[in-house]
């Protein structure tokens, strides 16, 4: 595909190029495996060169207007509207993405190139008082410099957007490196777009590379000031370790095991629809993805049998096809995971009341009760389509079988009393829980994040200015000090 194969190079200092690695990373359709592109590692010194082209262009950018820095990101807009049916495309043989989800990731990737137009001109200065007669202190914003991106696969063109068009809207510059199954929806992509837009050469860098070739590089190099990530947390820990180490800024968005909560008075209907898309919304590759689905013992039998037979109707097969709703998991390790893991759980004394087979990539759904109270399924992020139905006396045990997760990400409550639901919702330990909906939710105003294992920081809206800039203190004098020799 000529799409794929165009955009199959690295991005550094406005050139596209092919890196220098004495491999390729391949990019495969994971439904039919096709090859859409080959694209030759970048190098350790490639991601220095990236990383020191932004240094260099990073400053006249910070001292561009910001209307001026605002008009680029417009333009990058544009850009994605028209081209949205092609990007669309791209997302569904990159990624196995539905139609429904490729609309879902444009729709929300347009809602946060918006906002970001507007952090141009959102970062404002102070002035504060001194105790100090005749001083007079100015705060100002002040970009940090250059940021470092690493992106998922799973959302891939709107989780590297989302980092990436704020911290330019803010006066940085920026190295973006994609997940290696998704280099072009989640990075030359964007290169292109930006670059279509106008940004100045060197503002964004993309390396398509593997810690196999460059090791902590990307992390370690002494320009970025802020690593922004998303992805796992088990590979998230290790980030922050070495950002630690390195006395840089790390801004983390990992995993999580979110619970959807059902109690007793809620709408049962409804609640089997919020609980099948937080579930299964891109074969349940989603980090705010409801792993466990709680359910009051009052309703559980009429909630069950809807469930599963909800989830029993789902059309599984080529998402390129609009009626598919399950398409492939993005690799072959993670199908073979999700059917160990399935068949591991049964097993231990779970019961499968579907129990999802692999065709390839594909793999269909699978409901899982009567796991016993210390299943490690319940402790872990499940990346794939199998639902945990667990039940409970009450609100009291609801609430802390919610809580018995390191992960702390998302959630949901359904209830007909909407301030039960918020007085449970208060009680559960996580950055982000719905009321009567679903668990999947992201808007660009609101503060995006979660506790415990599931991240540090927050992203969106005000999130942004603090997680890519930085304030400055300059007082002046307007008097003669008193210095005491």
């Amino acid at each position: 595909m000529s799409f794929f194969t165009d955009l199959a190079h690295q991005y550094i200092d406005g050139e596209w190029r092919p890196g220098k690695g004495s491999w390729d990373i391949i990019d495969f359709n994971p439904f039919n495996g096709e090859k859409l592109a080959s694209i030759p590692v970048a190098t350790a010194e490639e991601v220095d060169q990236a990383y020191r082209a932004a240094e260099r262009a990073q400053q006249a950018w910070a001292d561009t207007n910001p209307y001026a820095r605002r008009t680029v990101l417009e333009k990058a807009l544009r850009i994605v509207e028209e081209r949205e049916p092609q990007i669309a495309e791209a997302i569904v043989a990159e990624l196995g993405g539905t139609h429904l989800k490729a609309g879902f990731e444009l729709h929300l990737a347009k809602e946060f190139l918006r906002e970001a137009i507007q952090l141009a001109l959102r970062p404002v200065g102070q002035i504060l008082p001194s105790p100090t007669e005749g001083k007079e202190n100015r705060v100002y914003r002040v970009p940090v410099g250059v940021v470092g991106v690493i992106s998922p696969f799973n959302f891939p063109f709107l989780l590297s957007l989302k980092s990436v068009a704020p911290a330019l809207a803010l006066g940085n510059a920026v190295v973006l490196k994609p997940h290696q199954n998704t280099p072009i929806c989640g990075g030359t992509l964007l290169a292109k777009v930006f670059e279509d837009a106008g940004l100045p050469a060197g503002l964004l860098n993309v390396v398509v590379t593997d810690i196999a070739e460059i090791g902590d590089t990307l992390l370690e190099h002494p320009v970025p000031q802020v690593i922004s990530f998303t992805g796992s947390d088990k590979v998230g820990r290790h980030v922050a370790t070495v950002c630690a180490a390195n006395l840089k800024r790390a801004v983390l968005e990992l995993g999580g095991n979110s619970a959807l909560i059902v109690l007793d008075d809620a709408d049962v209907d409804y609640a089997v629809d919020a609980a099948v898309f937080s579930r299964y919304v891109h074969q349940g590759q989603v980090c705010m993805a409801a792993n466990r689905i709680l359910v009051d013992r009052a309703i559980e039998e009429e909630f069950t049998e809807k469930f599963v037979a909800k989830v029993a109707s789902l059309t599984v097969g080529d998402p390129a096809d609009p009626a598919t709703q399950i398409g492939p998991l993005i690799n072959s390790s993670q199908a073979e995971s999700i059917s160990r893991l399935v068949d591991q759980t049964v097993e231990a004394g779970a019961t499968a009341l579907l129990h999802g087979r692999a065709d390839g990539n594909l793999v269909s759904p699978s409901v899982l009760t009567g796991l016993p109270a210390d299943s490690p399924v319940l402790q872990q992020e499940i990346f794939g389509p199998v639902a945990l139905l667990v039940p409970f006396d009450g609100e009291d045990e609801a609430v802390r079988i919610a809580n018995d997760t390191p992960y702390g990400l998302s959630g949901a409550v359904h209830t007909a009393n909407i301030e039960r639901g918020v007085r449970v919702g208060q009680r559960i330990h996580t950055g982000m829980i719905h009321i009567n909906d679903g668990t999947v939710h992201d808007e660009p105003i609101v503060p995006f994040g979660g506790e415990k294992s599931s991240g540090l920081g927050r992203l969106n809206g005000e999130s942004m200015v603090e997680a890519f800039t930085t304030q400055k203190w300059i007082s002046v004098q307007h008097g003669r000090s008193q210095f005491p020799f």
